[in-house]
């Protein structure tokens, strides 16, 4: 069942939001060599927590951090680890949930641990990008699949995967409310968009194949080749006056640190 929001709703929303994209930026301000994920993930619960909200993830479903810390290969669900330091030229995708007054704030980014190839650089530009163009197609009377198909072509006309099994959602008093938002699809196809729902858009691709497996740890999902993968995220209302990013601060929607900048 798909949850209309009311533009009051959706003004409360902001606020999760808004803390979900500070622990973003949290996290990319640490992201540097010889730094392990579990470090940011301590830091971004403590940050969270200390703005009166909840880290979504933590205890979601078991999932055992307030992140997630895909590194390289894994394209989502990595798992925070003491065990786990970053290294020059890796990139980590960086997922932060926070809920606030009742409401949930969720997004991702893809950060750069020092200079990355100009082959992973070309990766996360497009999938930035690719977000960008999801976006753009999230407005009243338009499709699902118009969403999809934006995200679909950019990424595989450059050349890239677009992950299947794993795709954006709607987004409120829970994390994942319906409908499935696919990074892939036809014009014109899928749910239609009205004023009032609220998804998350979150294109995931791949350097390689598009094929994918889950870790015995029953959460971090990796490429089959074993190439980078590229996650990005923002939670949007679907508004009168077109789309609405919802986890944006005061310096706005996009992270200019690092990773696929603006």
């Amino acid at each position: 069942m798909i949850h209309i929001k009311s533009a009051a709703e959706i003004e409360e929303m902001k606020h999760a939001g808004s803390l979900a994209k500070q622990a973003l930026r949290l996290a990319g301000t640490m992201v540097r060599p010889g730094v392990s994920t579990q470090e940011i993930d301590s830091s971004v619960e403590s940050f969270i927590r200390l703005h009166g909200a909840i880290p979504t993830f933590k205890g979601y479903g078991g999932f055992p951090g307030s992140i997630c810390a895909s590194v390289n290969e894994q394209i989502v669900h990595g798992i925070p680890s003491p065990e786990v330091f970053l290294n020059e030229g890796d990139i980590i995708s960086i997922d932060t949930g926070a809920t606030f007054g009742g409401w949930v704030g969720d997004n991702a980014w893809t950060f750069y641990v020092g200079t990355p190839s100009d082959e992973v650089r070309g990766l996360c530009e497009v999938t930035r990008d690719c977000l960008r163009c999801g976006i753009e197609q999230a407005v009243p009377g338009n499709h699902l699949g118009d969403i999809g198909h934006a995200v679909q072509q950019l990424a595989e006309g450059s050349g890239y995967g677009v992950v299947r099994e794993y795709v954006g959602h709607g987004v409120g008093h829970t994390m994942h409310e319906d409908p499935n938002v696919p990074n892939y699809g036809k014009k014109g196809r899928g749910v239609k968009l009205q004023v009032g729902m609220v998804i998350a858009i979150e294109p995931m691709i791949t350097l390689g194949v598009r094929e994918n497996h889950t870790l015995g740890n029953g959460w971090t999902v990796v490429t089959d080749d074993g190439k980078v993968a590229a996650h990005y995220e923002n939670t949007v209302a679907i508004t009168k006056d077109g789309p609405v990013i919802l986890t944006q601060d005061d310096n706005g929607p996009w992270c200019s640190m690092q990773g696929g900048e603006q």
